[in-house]
Formats: C-alpha cells, structure tokens, sequence
C-alpha cells in the first residue's frame, strides 16, 4: 500500500462501503471460527496511527480531503490484513484535534494550516470504518505538547496557548503546558473528554509524553507554580508527580462518567525505574526512569488501577545490555499480576531492518521472538506495533513473519 499515490484513489473510493461490508462479514465468519477452536484466547493485537509531524499519516499535508480519506481507510485495511484487531489514531498531537473540536484547533497536520478546516471528520470516519472492519479505535491524545516549536507567535491567535500565556513554559525548544497547574489540568482533560462524549470510541489512548524527556543545560520553569500549589510536598519532584497523578486518576474517573465501557490505557517508556535506583525497578541500566525523569509513576497508576491497559514500549531486542526485552517483559508481567490492569507490549517494529539499528533487528525474526517469550506470561495479553506506515511496509518481513508464526487467524481483543 502507497501513502499518497493517486493511482488507485477513486477507484477505493468507489469502493469502499461493499469493502467495509464485506470485512465485516468475514470478520464475524473468521471470529466465530477462532472462537469455537481450541485454545482460543482473546489478545490484543494493535498498532499505531501517528499523525504529529505526517509520521504515519496523512502522508503530507495539503493533500485532497478524497486522498486523505482513502489513504487512512488503506491503513484500517492493512490491519485487518495483518490480523491485527485495534488501531490507536493519534487525534491530538499537538493541542489540536483532527475532529470539530470547541475547544482547540484543527491540526495542522491536515492542511498545512493550523486551525484550517479540512473538509471531512477524521476521528468520525476512522472509527466508523473500524467498527465495519471489526477493528477497535483507541484515541490517542498527547495531553501537554503545544507544539515542536517554541515561537507562540506561530499559533492561532485564538490557541488556548496565546490565549493564557501564563499556562505555557518553553523548554528544549518546544511548547509545554505546565501540568502543575490545576486550570490546565481542567482543559486538557476537557478537550479530549469531548471526543469520548461525542464519539464511538473504544479507549482513550496517551503515549509516553508527561513532563517532557530531560534535555541538557535546560530547566523546566515552574518556579511560580510550584511557589503556588507545591506547599506540603517534600519536594518539587514529588509535587510534580502528584501532578501527574492527578491528571491520570481524574482522567479515569471522568471517562468512566461519561461511558463506562470506554477504556483507559497508557503507553509509557517502559523503564519505571532501575533497579540500582530502587530494589522494586527493573534489572536495566536505562539512561531514563519515568518516574524520576518524566515524574511518571507508572507502576503506581497499574497498583492503584487507575488505568485500564498498559503498553510499556519495550523497544529494544533480546540481549540488549541496559535494557532487556527478555527483562522487562517479566517485570510488567509481574507488577500486573492481579491487578486487573491490562498488559500488552509495545513494539519496535520500526527498528526492524533499519541499517542504523543493531544487528538483532536485522533479523527478520527477532520480532517473532519477542512474542514467543510474550507467550511464556501469560499476564501479557497482546502486542501494539510502533507504527502503521511499518506495519504496512514491512520493510524486513518481520511482521510477515509475526503473522505467520503467531495470528493465525483473527480474534477478539480482551475487554
């Protein structure tokens, strides 16, 4: 599959509704047939739709509403061809919305425009048409990145950001809202709440983005928050934590209020912390922890089970000496355990045949591998691959072979 070609493009436009019907009949043929056979089990088999920077899609900006369309159907297509059951469409990349949102701008990833409508709902079409494939949508949101920028000049005049000025902090060149703040914890949680309330959603979806990433010689500036609101903490870290962990439980709390059935999963750099750094972390030297360097306390989210899911991105190979795919799957298998929180892995699949990787991933069946160890846990209940344009691609057959060995045919994912 092409992102962005014409050729093809009416013709699967054309297409598209006996498409949608048919691969929801065979969906329903083939799951009740997986279901009735020995041994079946529901599994997670998921990958990601990126949008922030055209990553996955749409291919550029600018392109036809028709195009754009048609090019994100092909997508939900090579899911249900790779035997996939869930695609998580980023919607909110960067405090925007790739559907009619009242409270934040329509992405520039669409049109090249900021704010610029695009002539057509992406979130609206994207989980109708899943559904009709028997596919689920998960709605991925980044709930604090402005933008990869750090001019504010560059947004709307009407962004929430120029707006209240005193809701942003610059830091390594890009544009953050402050999580210390409660009035911006209130709208991120609004604006992505309003695609739960108006739309099908299956689960509200955040990726590994909370304080941003360390970045040398810079500081975060939230001195005028932490004056504000850190009074009774030990520390500015704690404070910090304790922001995040308002934004995930209150999240929580409001989509169960809104639907109960919408599910609530994150996807965190899979390191908690280092086991050099606390007896409770994992056996892994990694030069990030979340919970010092992100001020993420995943493990703490899973045992208070504030969040449906978990997809720690365990994007290394087996053997990797600071952080073992072999190692960590264990330590989330184990921290998991009856809790009731769903643990599925995050995969590297863009790793796999790229030159600049090691030679693991050169290894069409290294990702094969990493399933087969999956399997020997059984609190891991599936996988999501990082991400569509790969999944499609296949650059090295390593997916192919994920398939081959390990989906023999479609099944439903665990609810």
């Amino acid at each position: 599959m092409g992102m962005g070609r014409n050729t093809g493009i009416t013709r699967r436009s054309l297409t598209a509704a006996a498409a949608g019907a048919l691969a929801t009949a065979a969906w329903a043929g083939e799951a009740m047939a997986d279901e009735a056979g020995q041994g079946s089990r529901r599994q997670f088999r998921g990958m990601w739709l990126a949008t922030v920077a055209n990553r996955d899609w749409p291919a550029r900006t600018g392109l036809p509403a028709a195009e754009q369309r048609a090019s994100l159907l092909a997508f939900l297509d090579t899911a249900v061809e790779r035997r996939l059951n869930a695609v998580v469409f980023q919607v909110r990349p960067t405090a925007d919305a790739l559907w009619p949102s009242p409270y934040e701008p329509w992405s520039e990833w669409l049109t090249g425009v900021q704010g610029q409508d695009p002539g057509w709902d992406p979130l609206g079409t994207a989980v109708r048409e899943a559904h009709r494939r028997g596919l689920e949508l998960h709605a991925w949101f980044n709930p604090y990145r402005i933008a990869n920028h750090a001019d504010p000049t560059r947004l709307l005049p009407t962004h929430p950001a120029r707006l209240h000025p005193e809701w942003v902090v610059p830091y390594g060149g890009k544009l953050y809202y402050n999580p210390g703040l409660p009035e911006v914890r209130r709208f991120v949680q609004d604006a992505m709440l309003h695609a739960v309330a108006r739309y099908d959603i299956d689960a509200v979806h955040w990726d590994d983005y909370f304080y941003p990433y360390p970045v040398a010689g810079q500081v975060f500036d939230d001195d005028a928050a932490y004056a504000r609101h850190g009074a009774g903490f030990p520390d500015r870290a704690a404070w910090r934590r304790n922001n995040i962990d308002l934004l995930v439980r209150e999240t929580g709390v409001r989509i169960k209020r809104l639907k109960r059935s919408v599910r609530f999963g994150i996807s965190p750099f899979a390191v908690w912390r280092n086991r050099a750094t606390d007896p409770l972390g994992s056996d892994t030297r990694a030069g990030v922890q979340t919970y010092d360097d992100l001020y993420a306390d995943t493990r703490r989210w899973v045992r208070e089970g504030w969040i449906d899911y978990i997809v720690p991105q365990v994007y290394w190979n087996i053997g990797f000496a600071a952080a073992d795919y072999a190692k960590l799957v264990p330590w989330w298998a184990e921290l998991v355990r009856g809790t009731g929180v769903g643990l599925y892995i995050g995969e590297a699949l863009y790793k796999a045949g790229d030159p600049a990787q090691p030679a693991p991933w050169q290894d069409p069946a290294e990702l094969s591998r990493h399933l087969t160890l999956c399997a020997d846990h059984p609190q891991v209940r599936g996988n999501v691959y990082f991400s569509a344009k790969e999944v499609a691609a296949d650059r090295n057959g390593a997916m192919a072979r994920v398939v081959a060995d390990h989906y023999p045919g479609r099944v439903r994912p665990p609810r």
